[in-house]
């Protein structure tokens, strides 16, 4: 099938019949799908195109069934029209679309006529333009949508005639052109370039007059109706019709190639007019941006870059408007005391005169109907700058003269969208910066860093950032979010400010950065101002959820957020729509975040509201009930979706046990100590969390309070990770759990409890008796039935009960898999690799192993990595595998490092020495236990027997020193020693 927009809509089969469509809201579909022909359109768009801004209740429903209808329009065999998720799609190829092959052809004839082939140039444009049959989109032009698009291709149609004409006079045809450059001239007296190919004409044929007698028309048509003078190329048109120069009848690609012979010409070129401030500074950063803004305006009519005050938008928007081909205006908005003044701003800046217009003389006519008709057939790219607070009318204006002047396009700066359809938007933030594991030693490849070094280059001479003070850059770019504006501020600070200085002021921003340019508008020149430009802007319910949002650290969910801030649902949901549109809130992730320079203003305004204690206690309450209920869900098999969701609520969730650390709330404190410590063990976070649960003994004094037995034991064996001072004594396993009245409700408590006071010393039967005890307290549950079983086969395997031990491993695994929990499941696997091991069984200590480090990997926890590497290096070390041991250890040991878990360090160490040993390297071997000693061994169980197998070592090695001090060199020790 072929299909036809330009004149009345048709679908023609191979053969040349017609197919009827139907009505025209049918014919006007079938259009708007043609014109994205084989793309897929949004529902949305095309409700937007066929009923405007105005659609029927039940809009969508009633495109379906249009869509329904234009299927069974068009054959059975072909029926192009697809549904997808996103919209419609016309599954046609667009070469069998008319508009499509008719652009195609314009711009092969433009590019003809651009390297001066003018006779391709007149041939391929003559195909073009007979594709059409009449105006475009004839038949369905009163349909809402269906006017913008066809004045576009009708404005493409006028420019295709143009470059015809203009191939056609330098081939000669000037009588020919000139009844048809009179019509055009009377139909569009406001556009020059058939103006100027008339007068062309014209004079070729000694018709001097005329020519200039167009000339003054031209003048005097402008001047009545725009206020303006012709342009410089009219202009020189005119001069060359006066001096008698041949050359006013070569078109301008003609004068180009001439140009190129070497020879000399007058021919008139387009000139590009670019009404933007030159800068003083260079650009930097937002390369990525800069990019995407001119793919956006190569595509789009109307680009809106969106961001928070002092993010960069209107330096970005200077950047990319330069950039941009053809003339190009800009028009400040931020001075503008009302949005009444805007289209008069807009007048100001195309440096049209109000004086001279006739318009105003005519009942009616406003500042806007004078913009649309001195802009109607003019190619120009207008930037609309700092639109936010006349937000409304710079809207009504962009859509007004985009719907109008077909070749226009605008390009916005907003904190918010114009909320245009069809509006392509930028968002802008702050510049790149590292992330925070990155190694610093590139740190000037990140637009925040070069911009700070750059501008305090300025106003420092010499600095440059250097190894010794890229950190301190470093936490200045990140406090300040990387915006360009705070950045410059901060580092205009070191005129008289070391950089280390401006670093520990940051604490009071607001003082900090309060200097800028005198030339800056007044809204630039301190970070306040900045921050209350913004906040001026919202209404009543945007600023008290504004300022009840900074009680969230590191952003929140819709969920959260609702919770917490204490607002009527409708009445938060339209306050946080208009946040996210003003950039005062950014949505990245399913997550709402404040710029920590906005988040810090709005806290102020929340003291100064009185609100900040009730909302610091909604916000504990909400994530001490989201951990809680975490914490049961971390031992089944949605384990890594939750640990997902607490890694994303770290922050909210620390910052909830900190605050009510420090208020004094022991209850809620301990609270979260217990129930985050099984999720702070997944994660490999002992450290973090021993120093937070310290805090919380602090407050909760040297005894458990009434009713917080469990909380406060959870808080002693946290603290006592990390090897924390002097802590109470809570005494054996045995006696916390029957301490306890009732089952415990964080039950990861009874493996800290194990692992922080040993076995239990009657061995395998005190640990029978122990669970028998539990099961009695807490009943057939599933989990800590599992942990029992592991524990008891723990204990048989010291006892040298191999076969027992294997049993209850065995039903700790099943158990633990019952459960879906992966952590239990791993540890169990590491002991059943150890248990193969001692019984020689080298492959099924492999598979168990590999098993155990696949599910470590899969929770992504790095300390039990290295445990299970470790693990590992000791069954190849007892295999006497030494070099696969050490890669083991050495393994263990970087993880270890990496992740603060001191014991796991020193254990690595430990097998490392071990293996050096039994290389014979008896220095080695003392060098590592010495570093293994001196690493941090905490005083709870699994550190205290670290420290004693180090001893025994190195007790062994200093005996055998003296024993080849004595005899001389021998034999190494085997690997049955070890």
């Amino acid at each position: 099938m072929r299909f036809r927009v330009l004149g009345p809509t048709q679908v023609l089969l191979a053969d040349g019949r017609e197919i009827a469509v139907g009505g025209p809201r049918l014919r006007a579909l079938l259009a708007l799908l043609l014109l994205d022909a084989g793309r897929v359109v949004s529902a949305e768009r095309l409700i937007d195109g066929l009923y405007g801004e105005h659609p029927p209740r039940g809009a969508a429903n009633a495109l379906q069934s249009l869509v329904s209808r234009l299927r069974q329009a068009l054959p059975a065999e072909h029926i192009p029209v697809e549904f997808h998720p996103a919209g419609y799609r016309l599954a046609v190829d667009p070469a069998d679309v008319d508009a499509y092959r008719f652009e195609r052809l314009a711009e092969a004839g433009r590019r003809a006529l651009a390297n001066g082939d003018w006779h391709r140039a007149a041939a391929v444009l003559h195909e073009a333009l007979e594709l059409w049959r009449g105006p475009a989109l004839a038949d369905v032009i009163d349909v809402a949508g269906v006017p913008a698009r066809a004045a576009r291709l009708d404005e493409l149609r006028l420019a295709a005639t143009e470059d015809r004409i203009e191939a056609e006079l330098a081939l000669g045809g000037h009588a020919k052109l000139v009844p048809e450059l009179r019509q055009l001239v009377v139909a569009h007296p406001l556009r020059e370039r058939p103006r100027g190919h008339l007068m062309r004409a014209l004079a070729t044929q000694g018709r001097t007059a005329e020519a200039l007698a167009e000339f003054e028309d031209a003048r005097r048509t402008l001047a009545e109706q725009l206020g303006v003078d012709p342009s410089a190329a009219l202009a020189a048109v005119h001069l060359a019709v006066l001096r008698g120069d041949e050359s006013a009848a070569v078109p301008r690609g003609e004068g180009s190639r001439a140009a190129r012979r070497g020879g000399g010409s007058s021919a008139v070129r387009p000139t590009t007019a670019q009404a933007l401030p030159s800068q003083l500074t260079t650009f930097v950063g937002r390369e990525e941006e800069l990019t995407r803004v001119g793919a956006l305006l190569a595509e789009r009519r109307l680009v809106t870059l969106t961001g928070p005050g002092g993010a960069g938008k209107t330096r970005l928007a200077i950047e990319a408007a330069g950039r941009s081909d053809g003339e190009v205006r800009l028009v400040e908005l931020a001075g503008l005391a009302d949005g009444s003044d805007v289209p008069q701003a807009v007048l100001s800046a195309l440096g049209l005169r109000d004086a001279g217009l006739r318009a105003p003389a005519e009942p009616g006519r406003q500042t806007i109907d004078r913009l649309v008709e001195a802009l109607a057939e003019r190619r120009l790219l207008l930037v609309l700058d700092n639109c936010e607070h006349v937000v409304a009318d710079a809207a009504r204006l962009a859509a007004r003269l985009l719907g109008a002047c077909p070749a226009l396009r605008v390009l916005a700066t907003s904190r918010e969208p114009l909320g245009l359809a069809g509006e392509a938007l930028c968002p802008l933030s702050g510049l790149t910066l590292p992330p925070p594991d990155r190694s610093t030693e590139d740190a000037d490849d990140y637009a925040a860093v070069r911009l700070f070094s750059q501008r305090a280059a300025d106003v420092a001479p010499g600095f440059t950032v250097t190894p010794a003070n890229v950190d301190v850059v470093l936490r200045i770019c990140r406090t300040l979010d990387g915006l360009p504006l705070a950045i410059e501020l901060a580092a205009a600070r070191l005129r008289a400010l070391s950089v280390a200085e401006v670093a520990a002021h940051l604490d009071d921003r607001f003082r900090l950065l309060s200097m800028s340019s005198r030339a800056a508008s007044p809204r630039h020149r301190t970070l306040r101002a900045v921050v209350e430009w913004s906040w001026d802007l919202l209404d009543d319910a945007e600023r008290a959820l504004a300022r009840r949002l900074t009680v969230f650290a590191g952003g929140a969910t819709l969920e959260a957020a609702g919770r917490v801030c204490e607002m009527p649902s409708a009445e938060f949901v339209d306050a946080l729509t208009g946040l996210v549109d003003k950039s005062f809130v950014e949505l990245t992730g399913g997550r709402y975040r404040m710029l920590e320079t906005v988040r810090a203003f709005c806290a102020e305004r929340l003291a100064e509201a009185g609100e900040a204690e009730r909302l610091r206690r909604a916000h504990t309450a909400y994530f001490l009930e989201l951990a809680w209920a975490a914490s049961d869900h971390l031992r089944r098999a949605e384990q890594l979706h939750w640990l997902r969701r607490l890694d994303a609520e770290r922050d909210n969730l620390h910052a909830a046990l900190r605050r009510a650390t420090a208020a004094g709330d022991a209850s809620e404190a301990a609270g979260l100590v217990a129930a985050l410590s099984f999720y702070w063990w997944l994660r490999g976070m002992r450290g973090e969390g021993a120093r937070l649960a310290a805090d919380v003994l602090d407050v909760l004094g040297a005894e458990a309070p009434p009713g917080l037995g469990e909380e406060f034991a959870l808080c002693v064996y946290n603290a006592s990770l990390a090897g924390s001072g002097h802590l109470p004594s809570l005494g054996t396993q045995g006696s916390v759990i029957r301490s306890l009245d009732r089952p415990p409700r964080q039950p990861f408590l009874l493996y800290l409890s194990g692992i922080s006071t040993g076995p239990p010393p009657g061995g395998a039967e005190d640990v029978e008796e122990l669970m028998r005890e539990l099961r009695r307290l807490v009943g057939p549950d599933t989990w800590i039935n599992a942990l029992g079983a592991m524990g008891h086969g723990s204990a048989q395997m010291w006892g040298g009960q191999s076969d027992r031990a294997g049993a209850a491993f065995s039903a700790a695994l099943d158990g633990f898999r019952s459960a879906g929990d992966r952590w239990g499941s791993m540890i169990t696997l590491g002991a059943l690799g150890e248990l193969a091991a001692w019984r020689g069984d080298p492959e099924a200590a492999g598979e168990h192993m590999n098993q155990a480090m696949g599910l470590a990997e899969e929770l992504g926890s790095a300390v039990d990595q290295a445990d299970m590497l470790r693990t590992r290096g000791e069954i190849r070390l007892r295999a006497g595998d030494l070099a696969a041991a050490r890669d083991d250890f050495a393994g263990a040991l970087l993880l270890a490092q990496g992740s603060g878990a001191p014991e796991f360090v020193s254990a690595a160490r430990l097998g490392l020495a071990q293996v050096a040993r039994l290389r014979g390297d008896l220095t080695e071997t003392r060098r590592l236990c010495e570093a293994a000693l001196a690493g941090g061994l905490t005083g709870w169980y699994v550190g205290e027997a670290t420290r004693s197998e180090i001893i025994t070592l190195l007790q062994q090695i200093t005996e055998e020193e003296k024993a080849g001090a004595a005899s001389g060199p021998g034999a190494p020790p085997s690997a049955d020693g070890a």
